[in-house]
């Protein structure tokens, strides 16, 4: 009776959440899904307001049922079958003016929000830089101004980027107006003013150092915040490159191929085999279901704070601990190491990864490592008449390559004070429920789960005994293809440099 007593007694955190209403924007993503799942199965929140946009011939509550049927809701659903009827969609898009939400629900989210976790972002590289402006500077705007009207706020996380200010090694946990051409004032009047042709032809000029449009416009996101926030109860929440969840709710969890994880799939299918990535450089890769932990707690601190003094707002780095860091050596050797009890039974070659950092030499090894075997391999299913698709497949890794360049050759150093200060804050009952201590994360047994996820809920392929087996027997199979390939590559370079050197001292 004790324990089942103790059980019932809510931590600090799941008392702050209590019969809260929260709006939540990019609530259909990644990392929203994961914070809405973990929202409902810890904590009685009241309501979840998600924004979301209309898609043709789809109701936006059809969007959300459909989230029955998805495996990072499973465990919720067998414990509280009833819970997603707490999440009300919020019918709005932020690439339209006032974020596309109508008078009714805006002043329906004035009166009730106490909450609110803004996550939506278009995270693409090559983003043309008047959409990313539009989804990742301006939409940040219209939520402070929304956040303004909110009656009841408590709370305001913006979700940016580690990489918001990557044109500096050493990234603080504080804001840098300094690296920015122009403010986020003065870009936004821009883009009321000129039309999106030229704020796209503009893109070199406005974005001086910064790598893509995404940094940039995510840079200008942190912008808005430290000049048009003022006393709203607000912190930034800055995750690294969140990939597969490691505990829960389903470990290995994860449902797109951005960052690291498109290469591992790439390699899985034997497709992937040489690559812009230094060995040495740091991979800062964060589990989603840690980063969900980080952003529910950091709101409930920021509450906290807020309610006792008018600190500026705090700002918290997520990477890697600097006492347990990975390089994208070891991911790739980690990953590979143990890649032969995850295998594909789809794969086309023996997966292997070559790394090199020479960028006017990658063309070269492309063609021999992708290019010249993709002619090959399209030839003859031309032959057999089917469609051809490995040069189409290898020219897009190749533009993505260049795109992923300047962060899989760069190593960066994250401050994490807030970070570390907001764990020691919590209880040990919160540390344990809200977990995110990434010095204690073991590497290894990661990707033993992440590979395993990749496997089903990317590959698609069933975790059953069978299916496991058949990918061990055809990895087996291209491996002694490989060495013996391999094996003749070299037997004939042996062979023609040995004729050479004969024919020349005959000469």
């Amino acid at each position: 009776m004790k324990l089942e007593m103790e059980m019932q007694v809510e931590t600090e955190i799941q008392a702050f959440y209590r019969n809260k209403t929260i709006f939540i924007t990019g609530g259909t993503g990644f990392l929203g899904k994961v914070i809405i799942e973990k929202l409902l199965r810890t904590t009685e929140v009241k309501r979840i307001y998600s924004l979301i946009r209309k898609k043709r011939g789809q109701d936006i509550q059809d969007r959300i049922a459909l989230w029955e049927k998805e495996p990072i809701f499973e465990l919720l659903l067998q414990s509280k079958p009833e819970a997603l009827g707490r999440v009300v969609p919020i019918a709005g898009d932020c690439l339209e003016p006032d974020l596309g939400i109508s008078d009714t629900d805006r002043r329906l989210l004035s009166a009730e929000v106490q909450i609110v976790i803004h996550g939506a972002a278009t995270v693409r590289f090559n983003e043309p830089l008047h959409v990313a402006l539009a989804i990742n500077t301006r939409a940040t705007r219209l939520m402070v101004q929304l956040a303004k009207q909110m009656l009841q706020l408590e709370a305001f996380v913006h979700v940016s980027t580690a990489y918001a200010n990557c044109v500096v090694d050493h990234i603080e946990e504080k804001f840098y107006p300094e690296l920015l051409t122009s403010s986020s004032e003065k870009v936004l009047e821009m883009t009321d003013q000129l039309s999106d042709q030229l704020i796209d032809n503009m893109t070199c000029e406005l974005l001086g150092s910064f790598p893509n449009t995404y940094t940039y416009t995510k840079a200008l996101g942190e912008d808005v915040i430290l000049r048009e926030a003022g006393d709203l109860p607000v912190c930034v929440f800055r995750p690294a490159i969140i990939i597969a969840t490691s505990r829960e709710p389903v470990a290995g969890w994860i449902d797109n191929l951005y960052g690291p994880i498109a290469l591992l799939y790439g390699v899985a299918y034997g497709i992937l085999r040489i690559a812009l990535v230094d060995v040495k450089a740091q991979n800062s890769v964060v589990p989603v279901d840690y980063c969900a932990n980080v952003a529910l707690a950091s709101a409930w601190q920021t509450a906290a704070v807020r309610t006792v003094s008018s600190a500026p707002p705090r700002i918290y780095n997520f990477a890697p601990s600097e006492e347990n860091l990975l390089t994208y050596g070891e991911f790739r050797d980690k990953t590979q190491s143990i890649g032969e009890n995850y295998a594909v039974s789809k794969m086309i070659w023996y997966p292997f990864l070559h790394c090199m950092t020479t960028a006017w030499l990658y063309p070269l090894a492309a063609f021999f490592y992708h290019t010249l075997p993709g002619f090959v391999v399209d030839l003859a299913l031309r032959a057999v008449g089917r469609k051809p698709r490995l040069l189409q497949i290898y020219q897009k890794i190749h533009i993505n390559m260049k795109l992923l360049r300047p962060f899989t050759c760069r190593s960066w150093k994250f401050d994490a004070m807030n970070r570390d200060h907001l764990w020691q804050c919590m209880t040990p009952q919160d540390r344990e429920l809200y977990h995110f201590d990434m010095l204690a994360l073991d590497w290894d047994n990661y990707f033993m789960r992440a590979l395993r996820g990749m496997r089903v809920y990317l590959c698609k392929e069933p975790p059953t005994p069978a299916s496991i087996a058949e990918g061990q027997r055809i990895w087996r199979r291209f491996h002694l293809l490989h060495r013996t390939l391999q094996l003749i590559l070299v037997g004939s370079a042996a062979a023609l440099i040995w004729w050479l050197l004969n024919l020349v001292a005959s000469l």
